[in-house]
Parts: C-alpha cells; structure tokens; sequence
C-alpha cells in the first residue's frame, strides 16, 4: 500500500511539471570495492634497509629477502595472494627456479596511492665451497603480482649462493604470500 501511495505521489509532482526522485536509504548504491592491483599500477624492488636484507654470507640457517610492491596508480588498489618469482641463475647450470609457495594463507591488502607492501622468501644460503651443482647463484628475479602475466626484472643485490632445491618437494627457499 506505501508503495502505491508514494507511486500516486510521484505521478502528481510529475504531471505538475517538477521531477522529483526520492531514493530510499537501502536502495543507494554501495561505494565500489577497490579492484586488483594491475603490473602497471605498480612499482618492485628488494628491500634495502639493514633489517631487510638477507644474511647470505652466514650458512647455518634459513634468512630471509624481501620485495615490496608500491602502488603509483591514482587509484585504490588491492592485492592478493602469492606473487610468482622466479630466480634466473648466473652460472651455466642454474637455469631458471621457480620459488615455491609457503603453506600461509593470503590476506587481501588494499593499497592506497603511494601505499607499500611487501613480501618475503625465505632463502637457505650455502658456502663457496658447496660443490657447483648443489648451489643456485641468483642473478635476476622475475617477479609477477598476484592474478597478473607481466612481471617485473628485480636484479638479485645481495651476493651469495643458495642451496639448489629446484625439484624438492619442500625445498628450504620458498616464497611467502602477499603482506606476510
């Protein structure tokens, strides 16, 4: 009955000659959720400060790298997930590793214009002395955001060998998801 009386109400304002439009409260639309973060929108690179960066010349235990995304869009952007990386070697025998994924669950991360977030590979660096063919020396990373195809080429600043673990089921290095 409401219904029918604010529709009689409307018809009269109208054939008066003035548009009115009463949207009730429920019926607004809703601000739009911030859509993905696309490989344009952003930036890449390893973390430099001196908590960041990896302690590679140690060989007893597992250290950590870290590469963050930076929203330069001007827009609201989320990511999600687990970035792809691959380390390119740089000698001969290396090829290319794919990085696995750790067990962590990804959270979503909305990221502002100028907004940062990071994620992290934990590494399991070896001696010089390793035999050639137990170690990976990364030279490049291929690094590519969450949902996307087109990466970024992040030269590999810290020196070092890692323990080469290509085909393991649960290699020592691995990569971590997106904020964690």
């Amino acid at each position: 009955m409401k219904s029918k009386l604010t529709a009689v109400a409307l018809a009269a304002v109208v054939a008066a000659g003035t548009a009115a439009t009463a949207i009730p409260a429920s019926a607004a639309p809703a601000k739009a959720e911030p859509t993905r973060c696309h490989t344009a929108d952003l930036k890449a690179g390893f973390a430099m400060g001196d908590d960041a960066k990896p302690e590679m010349e140690q060989t007893k235990k597992q250290t950590q790298a870290y590469i963050w995304f930076t929203n330069q869009s001007k827009r609201t952007c989320t990511l999600s997930g687990f970035a792809g990386v691959d380390m390119i070697g740089a000698q001969k025998t290396d090829g290319t590793w794919s990085l696995a994924r750790s067990s962590k669950k990804p959270e979503k991360m909305i990221l502002k214009q100028g907004d940062t977030v990071d994620f992290s590979i934990n590494l399991l660096p070896v001696a010089k002395s390793t035999p050639q063919k137990e170690k990976f020396v990364p030279a490049k990373f291929l690094v590519t955001p969450p949902n996307e195809t087109e990466y970024f080429t992040l030269k590999w600043p810290f020196g070092g060998q890692i323990l080469k673990q290509d085909g393991a089921t649960r290699p020592a290095t691995y990569l971590n998801p997106i904020g964690l």
